[in-house]
C-alpha cells in the first residue's frame, strides 16, 4: 500500500515548480533528460519527494534549477525565461510531480521502473489535455504490469463501460480519490459505504456483486 508523499496543500506549487524547473533546465543546460538526471543525483530530489516546503513551494522553479546545477558541480547561468503555456517539457515535469505525490514513491524509484522523462514526453501528445486519472492509469500499468493485466473488479467494470475515473466520479457522485483508492487497492471496496457501492453499480449498469473481488 502506498500513500501520498506529502500534504496536498503543496501539490499545485510542487507541480508548477517542477515543470518550470525541468523546462528552464532543459532550455539553459542542454536537454530535459540530462538535466533531470542531475536532479536525481542531487539531494534536492529527495527533499522534494518528501515535501520539504523549501523545495516544493519556497523556491521558484528557476531557483530550483539553479540549485540543482550548484549541487551537482555546475555554474548557474541565470538565463532569461518566460512561460507561454505548457511545453511538452514543462508538462513532463508537472505530471511527474503529480505521479510522485500520488504514488509516494521516490523519484529514483519511479525512474528505475521506467517513469522517466522520455516516457512522459512520449505521452504528451495523447495525455496532456486529458484528465490526470488517465496519466495515473498509464503510469500504474508501467509500474505494475502484472496488476495491469489483472485489474480489480471496479476497474474492469469501469473500462467495460468506457468511462474514465473522473467520468465515473462525476456520474456516480463518489469522490475521485476514493475510486482511485479502490482501483489501486489502497482501500478495500468491500468496506465502502453501501450508498457508494450502489451508486457505482448503478452508474456502471452492473450488480453490486460484480464490484467485489
Amino acid at each position: 500500500m502506498t500513500m501520498n508523499a506529502y500534504d496536498k496543500i503543496y501539490l499545485d506549487d510542487a507541480m508548477s515548480n517542477l515543470g518550470v524547473m525541468l523546462d528552464y533546465g532543459a532550455m539553459t543546460y542542454g536537454d530535459a533528460e540530462g538535466f533531470f538526471n542531475r536532479f536525481l543525483v542531487s539531494d534536492i530530489s529527495r527533499e522534494f519527494a518528501v515535501g520539504n516546503p523549501r523545495y516544493v513551494a519556497g523556491l521558484s522553479g528557476i531557483e530550483l534549477a539553479e540549485k540543482v546545477i550548484e549541487k551537482t558541480g555546475g555554474t548557474p547561468r541565470y538565463a532569461d525565461y518566460r512561460t507561454f503555456g505548457r511545453s511538452a517539457t514543462y508538462w513532463a515535469g508537472w505530471s511527474l510531480a503529480y505521479l510522485q505525490w500520488h504514488t509516494g514513491y521516490a523519484f529514483e524509484k519511479l525512474h528505475e521502473r521506467g517513469i522517466d522523462i522520455p516516457f512522459l514526453l512520449a505521452l504528451y501528445p495523447t495525455h496532456h489535455e486529458a484528465d490526470l486519472s488517465k496519466l495515473v492509469d498509464t503510469a500504474l500499468e508501467k509500474l505494475d504490469p502484472a496488476g495491469a493485466q489483472s485489474p480489480n473488479a471496479l476497474k474492469r467494470q469501469r473500462k467495460a463501460a468506457g468511462l474514465t475515473q473522473q467520468e465515473l466520479a462525476r456520474r456516480s457522485g463518489v469522490k475521485l480519490r476514493m475510486i482511485q483508492a479502490y482501483e489501486q487497492n489502497y482501500q478495500d471496496i468491500t468496506k465502502a459505504e453501501v450508498g457508494s457501492i450502489l451508486r457505482l453499480a448503478r452508474t456502471l449498469s452492473c450488480h453490486v456483486e460484480d464490484l467485489m473481488e
